[in-house]
């Protein structure tokens, strides 16, 4: 009796009653929903139900032709394109730059869909930038150091082509304001680079002798345009430059550049850059 008790209730135990057996469904259905949910994600992520999400990156530092290419590139469209589109597209521009957008394709992680368009992804670059050197903080700063918002993003692109790490970008900022205080020519090469349409660190006599509004060699103050498209750490350092007496830079090696006041000290720190560019190439 006792057994026949035990089994009776084990009996009783493991069968569902009717009250229970649709609480029972509706778990399996529940658990089969989240298991066909979590299916369709990993097939949507693998791109099973169509291409996944694209998104465009700009760097900073790019200049303009690079960017009308990538963009070129990421749409699928023949080349020149983009460039193209820029006289169309009716971008918001200051009035300074004359339609030009460098310097206002700002740098940043764009999305990029089937209605994607060139127009469409300058709009966003351009509107971006005027965010970004709109703010208000930006604006103040270039009033403090008597500048227009238009003039800091150009010094701005200087410094993001010249500093070679974060750090110096208020140091090369600085050296700039002090060789336009004194009224000394600016001599950077990133400028005589942007108007060979070139990037490179060997700087002929010939170079600096261009017929070009950007030749820092021959022509005092800034040049005519952003020479890039800079970051926002480049901005700050444009508007917020590292107290010193700077008038000279020099990269010698990478991640050491060396920033003096005296022309015979730069002399010295170029000869070792030479010295290193040598032994680096083995002559």
């Amino acid at each position: 009796m006792v057994n026949e008790s035990l089994d009776s209730r084990r009996h009783h135990w493991t069968r569902p009653t009717w009250r229970g057996r649709p609480a029972l469904l509706a778990g399996v259905v529940l658990v089969l929903g989240v298991a066909v949910a979590v299916l369709m994600l990993m097939l949507a992520r693998e791109g099973m139900f169509g291409p996944p999400p694209r998104t465009l990156v700009i760097p900073e530092g790019r200049r303009a032709s690079q960017v009308y290419a990538a963009v070129d590139r990421s749409l699928d469209v023949p080349p020149g394109t983009t460039r193209k589109a820029v006289g169309k597209a009716d971008l918001a521009l200051p009035p300074e730059v004359k339609g030009n957008p460098e310097g206002y394709l700002f740098p940043a992680t764009y999305p990029v869909t089937s209605g994607t368009t060139p127009t469409s992804l300058l709009t966003y670059m351009v509107d971006t930038a005027r965010q970004r050197f709109g703010a208000d903080h930006i604006a103040a700063g270039a009033r403090r150091n008597h500048l227009s918002v238009h003039q800091a993003v150009t010094i701005a692109s200087i410094v993001q082509a010249e500093a070679g790490t974060t750090a110096d970008m208020g140091k090369v900022s600085r050296v700039i304001y002090n060789r336009l205080a004194r009224g000394m020519p600016l001599q950077m090469d990133s400028m005589l680079n942007y108007a060979l349409k070139r990037s490179t660190l060997d700087t002929t006599v010939d170079d600096t002798k261009i017929d070009s509004a950007y030749n820092s060699y021959e022509h005092r103050g800034l040049p005519p345009t952003p020479i890039d498209n800079p970051g926002e750490q480049a901005m700050e350092a444009a508007i917020t430059p590292t107290p010193g007496r700077w008038l000279y830079f020099v990269t010698v090696a990478p991640g050491d550049t060396r920033f003096s006041d005296s022309y015979a000290e730069h002399q010295r720190n170029v000869q070792e850059f030479n010295r290193n560019r040598l032994e680096a190439s083995g002559s």
